[in-house]
């Protein structure tokens, strides 16, 4: 068992452990919410202490948790019943709505960073970000509800038709089918942000009686799900899940696990943010957590390189369609990859920064394998969550190594540098960021789809903006430019803000 020190503050020194961590002795970074501070040299003493040290922490309480065991080769779900395919896939991004061109734009290393034009962001520290232009919503949702909608839900809507149009399941199919079957888990980190901050300038310029009816719809995060089943008429467990950037995640492991319990034959499930607006920005600004390179926003993202300074923010909608092996060949439908498994933990350490030893990760990890019925051995891909943090980089791989003891045939990647996807064998946010910037609420679904392309393709996208490795990678991070490789199991990895950990299993579909 390892002892974790509670967290109490929010300038949170990672200690150097004397196992496995820094190696000679205590060497502390200290981290002022995302961006580091300084670094500090401590002198060992003979005394062990396990957990870590904080700037002030007058009561922290200490935490027992589990070290990861060593997973073992387990059966694959066989049951027809249980055994969950993925049938469609849509998405809006930086890169446009259309899943093939989206993939094309990752394997050319195409950055799709640019300045803000959104709204006046010259007078802000950071004036860049993943923003999406010239989306059209035409066909999909009516002119009215059009102009009225957050792009938050209009991103999710469309992204939702496309995933249900990929899969066969159009308003005229749905009409035939028991729609009480089908579920819509569409989740968001930060909801309508936009509609939010237009009902409080309201209420403070003009006063409570201008407040937007549409205010409190529009701004509560159970929204995408609500809006998407009022349109097709889905009638099937509906909820939202928000869990930061790692919501998306958390929306597939939920969805698997109602098709395994029987309690639908579908799922519409991913996740969905529009957060590239003064007050998204501002307030990631305020956490010290975004990159500063105004001067080159196309390689500002730049996962695992020693000059990463911190993310990028993206935009956008990646959908699915999950539905049990027996409805999708009952209805003929096409068959894109399988769902294995997943998992989610808690770091229960800290509101923004990770474990420094990656404990909460690395056991995500081993669940999620567990859950999926394979060993290490059979992961060959991570699409990482990579983000381009100080902090986090390391912390996640370091978790992937405790897990992956042989690493010679796993390819990584991050996506976030170019659009939002990285493609490892496992999936991480952290690496579609350095394409797309990271999509918060919605990056794990972009990554997924950009996971099961791989599989599909046999080809994996670059890690741009690798110009400076930090030594401890070790691993084949793609990097700059894409690389053949069979996928024989992948894994996609998200986090978010409040210790929150996702992993989700994928693999060629095999009869």
């Amino acid at each position: 068992m390892a002892g974790i020190a509670g967290p109490c503050s929010s300038g949170v020194l990672f200690r150097a452990r004397e196992a496995g961590g820094s190696i000679n002795g205590a060497s502390m970074a200290q981290f002022d919410g995302l961006r580091q501070v300084e670094s500090m040299h401590m002198p060992v003493n003979g005394n062990k202490s396990n957990g870590f040290a904080f700037t002030s922490a007058p009561k922290c309480r200490t935490i027992k948790a589990m070290a990861s065991p060593t997973v073992s080769a387990t059966k694959r779900e066989k049951d027809p019943k249980k055994r969950t395919v993925i049938t469609g896939m849509g998405l809006v991004s930086v890169f446009g709505s259309d899943i093939d061109t989206f993939y094309n734009k990752l394997l050319e290393g195409e950055s799709g960073i640019t300045l803000i034009d959104r709204f006046d962001a010259s007078n802000f520290s950071v004036r860049f970000a993943g923003q999406i232009r010239d989306f059209c919503s035409k066909g999909y949702i009516d002119g009215k509800n059009d102009r009225r909608l957050d792009d938050c839900w209009r991103y999710g809507i469309v992204a939702g038709k496309k995933a249900l149009e990929d899969a066969n399941l159009g308003p005229q199919v749905l009409e035939t089918m028991d729609r009480t079957r089908i579920g819509v888990i569409v989740g968001t980190g930060m909801g309508g942000l936009t509609a939010f901050s237009a009902g409080v300038e309201s209420l403070i310029q003009k006063g409570y009686k201008k407040i937007s009816p549409f205010f409190i719809p529009y701004s509560i995060t159970n929204m995408g799900s609500a809006l998407l089943a009022i349109d097709t008429g889905l009638m099937g467990p509906n909820y939202s899940i928000s869990t930061a950037c790692a919501t998306a995640n958390y929306c597939f492991y939920a969805a698997a696990n109602h098709i395994r319990r029987g309690e639908a034959d579908i799922m519409v499930v991913g996740g969905t943010e529009a957060a590239v607006m003064p007050t998204g920005v501002g307030g990631f600004i305020a956490c010290r957590a975004l990159s500063q390179r105004n001067d080159e926003p196309h390689r500002a993202s730049r996962p695992w390189d020693k000059d990463r300074d911190g993310f990028v923010m993206g935009e956008g909608a990646g959908v699915l369609v999950m539905e049990s092996l027996e409805s999708a060949l009952n209805r003929g439908a096409p068959i894109i990859a399988e769902y294995l498994g997943g998992a989610v933990t808690c770091d229960a350490h800290h509101m923004t920064d990770p474990r420094s030893d990656g404990l909460g990760v690395s056991s995500c990890i081993t669940k999620s394998l567990e859950d999926a019925g394979v060993s290490p051995e059979e992961v060959n891909y991570v699409n990482a969550h990579a983000t381009s943090t100080l902090a986090g980089d390391l912390a996640e791989f370091s978790a992937i190594k405790k897990v992956f003891k042989d690493t010679s045939e796993i390819k990584i990647n991050g996506t976030k540098a170019r659009t939002l996807n990285v493609i490892y064998i496992f999936t991480f946010d952290e690496m579609i960021s350095s394409m797309i910037g990271h999509g918060l609420g919605a990056a794990g679904g972009l990554e997924a789809i950009a996971t099961i392309k791989a599989i599909n393709t046999g080809w994996l996208h670059p890690t741009i903006n690798q110009d400076n490795l930090e030594p401890a990678v070790t691993i084949d991070t793609v990097p700059n430019v894409k690389k053949q490789h069979e996928v024989n199991v992948a894994i996609s990895n998200s986090f978010g803000f409040g210790g929150h950990n996702s992993v989700v299993v994928f693999a060629p579909f095999s009869p």
